[in-house]
């Protein structure tokens, strides 16, 4: 069966589609709200086009459609369904897009009750895995997204998309957790400079909270994820304090989760987040992390009352709107110091196409989102920033911030000793489960580093 398609359809111009996406441009035409330096060419008209050729051999798709399940809510979510119109225009498929933060717990009871998605984006391995080996519901992945993966990506990335030896799920969109997030025009009216180590980090804290301010502000409410974000906080400092080998034996559970490298980087974590003299700047007290949304965690820093908060790269999208996220404007971010400034160990995480059906329109949105050009298109399709991508093909130049574009060349950089998010990568009764409950009673009920650790290790499964 041959696909007919028109010529309008054979080069889609990303911009050039949606209403949504164009009231999205109008509304930053004139401001550099969130923009950086400007110098990218995401968002801007005609910025990316694809070529509607490769879908053909899926033959005719024209009145199909596709459900994706996601965890990628707004604001995200407007940018992330702009970059589906190139697909949708080329073949004549509807994306059916369902965001929830509550997904990861929602799509185990919906695959059980036999009505699973088409897609899901998968936050986590961890989910995949679980849903591979215990319900036997993804499906391999086809060959050509395969062919796209070992084109465009790391064997790294592939191995996370793998279980058993069987690929099931390209990765997509990629991230950059090792940042804290900060006032520019603070830290210069203090005369404070970005900390290159640990210990400086820490002599910087000790030096905010002597003028009697609170250094840091941080929150892991987040839903039925709630937690997520103090998991990234130990991951990290795991990473820089035993090093990456003993950081693979630690997801791998080659060493127990209470190990004593691990305990020992829960109190390195603790110095911060749990000292009340350190935390939390304009939301309360220590156990106010337990219940502050993840999303305004950051906001004191805006108000004056907080200096610091470490989150991801795609903390950039959840500013208030009129924030400008630039070297020199309301906030920007400064990488997580290591141990010695000698190395760069870097968290990093991503989502994965998991398919429950192999319709060819499902097949053939599988290899869209595979593909540079969907990276291409997302990049073009987010004109305030806050999204990149470890693809290799995907052009720098289309993002729309000198923030991204700093993610990117991290992400590319064969120096960079990056690990991927750890409760991501273990089973998910623990990652996804005993891991974000352990932390968020670390802070609302005080339990010690070694209780917590002590609780996570007896869940894991046997």
């Amino acid at each position: 069966m041959t696909i007919r398609m028109s010529s309008r359809r054979r080069a889609v111009a990303l911009a050039a589609t949606g209403a949504s996406l164009a009231l999205v441009l109008a509304a930053c035409a004139d401001t550099d709200d969130g923009g950086g330096d400007g110098g990218g060419d995401g968002g801007e008209p005609g910025a990316y086009e694809i070529d509607c050729s490769v879908f053909e051999e899926f033959g005719d798709l024209e009145g199909t459609s596709v459900d994706v399940y996601t965890t990628i809510v707004e604001p995200e979510a407007e940018t992330q369904t702009a970059s589906y119109e190139p697909f949708e225009e080329c073949t004549g498929v509807t994306i059916n897009y369902e965001g929830s933060r509550e997904m990861e717990a929602q799509l185990p009871v919906r695959v059980q009750a036999g009505n699973p998605p088409d897609i899901a984006i998968l936050p986590q391995p961890g989910l995949l895995n679980t849903l591979v080996t215990q319900y036997d519901a993804v499906l391999p992945a086809p060959a050509q997204v395969e062919a796209n993966v070992d084109e465009g990506w790391s064997e790294d990335w592939k191995a996370y998309g793998t279980v058993d030896g069987t690929f099931y799920a390209a990765p997509l969109g990629s991230n950059v957790k090792s940042y804290v997030w900060y006032s520019p025009s603070m830290f210069e009216e203090a005369g404070y400079e970005i900390p290159e180590t640990w210990d400086d980090l820490l002599a910087l804290t000790e030096e905010i909270a002597s003028t009697d301010a609170v250094p840091w502000c941080a929150g892991v409410e987040s839903g039925d994820a709630t937690g997520w974000p103090a998991t990234d906080w130990i991951e990290d400092v795991v990473l820089r304090s035993a090093g990456p080998e003993v950081y693979d034996q630690w997801y791998k559970h080659e060493i127990p989760f209470n190990d004593p490298q691990i305990v020992e980087a829960f109190d390195m974590a603790a110095e911060i987040l749990k000292n009340p003299d350190y935390v939390n700047g304009g939301l309360g007290g220590v156990d106010s992390i337990a219940t502050a949304p993840w999303t305004d965690a950051g906001y004191p820093i805006l108000e004056g009352s907080c200096w610091m908060h470490r989150a991801a790269n795609f903390y950039q999208t959840q500013w208030p709107e009129g924030t400008e996220v630039a070297p020199d404007g309301d906030v920007y971010a400064f990488y997580l110091p290591s141990m010695d400034a000698a190395e760069r160990p870097t968290l990093v995480a991503g989502e994965f196409i998991g398919a429950f059906n192999d319709a060819p329109e499902v097949q053939a949105f599988q290899t869209y989102l595979s593909s540079a050009d969907w990276a291409n298109a997302k990049a073009a399709a987010t004109p305030v920033g806050g999204w990149v991508s470890a693809n290799k093909g995907l052009d720098p130049e289309l993002l729309a911030t000198e923030f991204d574009r700093l993610s990117a060349e991290i992400l590319a950089d064969p120096a960079t000793v990056a690990r991927f998010d750890a409760s991501d990568l273990m089973p998910s009764e623990v990652g996804t489960g005993s891991f974000w409950a352990g932390m968020t009673e670390w802070f609302a009920s005080d339990l010690s580093s070694q209780e917590v650790t002590d609780d996570i290790e007896a869940s894991w499964p046997k």
